[in-house]
């Protein structure tokens, strides 16, 4: 018999949840009580759960075949990322392709012609329930931000476009280590999407 090669959905019973943090942010922390179904015997074990409201991440392509790149600092890493476009979704039930349209359009003040969904992913299952939807976008051209201002870490963030064969070299080599970077530009390389075989094809 095959085995099915997929994840699958799967509901362990939860004894008792504990909120940890929880504010006026799109983001709670709790502490949940789970149950084995196979061994309802067993004491119930402790599991930690960043609650997230899942997140866009946005391959933008010009008609050279670069990339649409933003450097930014971010605190928990104490470090300056090179990073694409990305953003939360910030209402409930929003459209991941919506959300993606507002962000590169507020970070990069760009638009798109083309949208392709490149894959989604979860960030760290131990722990968050985070998913990321990740984007192609190409036909780009100018937008009007209207009266959107960046504040805070993206308020200090750069832009600068990057040969798609340099960032694929960076990820590929370790010099960028940004998780929905690598993500992104691997799953365009390997569907064809981007670079030589995007142009060949």
């Amino acid at each position: 018999m095959t085995q099915q090669v997929a994840d699958v959905p799967e509901h362990w019973p939860v004894e008792s949840s504990e909120d940890l943090y929880r504010s006026g942010l799109p983001f709670a922390l709790r502490a949940d009580l789970v149950r084995r179904p196979e061994a309802p015997d067993e004491a119930p074990f402790a599991r930690i759960v960043l609650e997230h409201p899942g997140a866009v991440v946005v391959l933008a392509v010009d008609d050279d075949e670069r990339v649409l790149c933003l450097r930014q600092y971010r605190h928990p890493a104490r470090r300056r990322m090179l990073e694409l476009p990305a953003g939360l979704l910030d209402q409930e039930g929003e459209d991941p392709r919506a959300a993606a349209e507002r962000e590169l359009l507020e970070e990069a003040g760009l638009v798109a012609a083309d949208w392709t969904g490149l894959t989604a992913a979860y960030s760290s299952p131990g722990i968050t329930d985070e998913r990321i939807s990740y984007f192609l976008a190409r036909g780009l051209t100018d937008g009007d931000r209207s009266d959107f201002e960046l504040v805070h870490e993206e308020a200090d963030m750069e832009t600068l476009w990057v040969p798609y064969a340099d960032l694929l070299a960076a990820c590929l080599d370790g010099r960028v280590e940004d998780a929905p970077v690598l993500i992104a530009v691997l799953t365009a390389q390997a569907r064809g999407l981007v670079g030589r075989a995007a142009r060949d094809g």
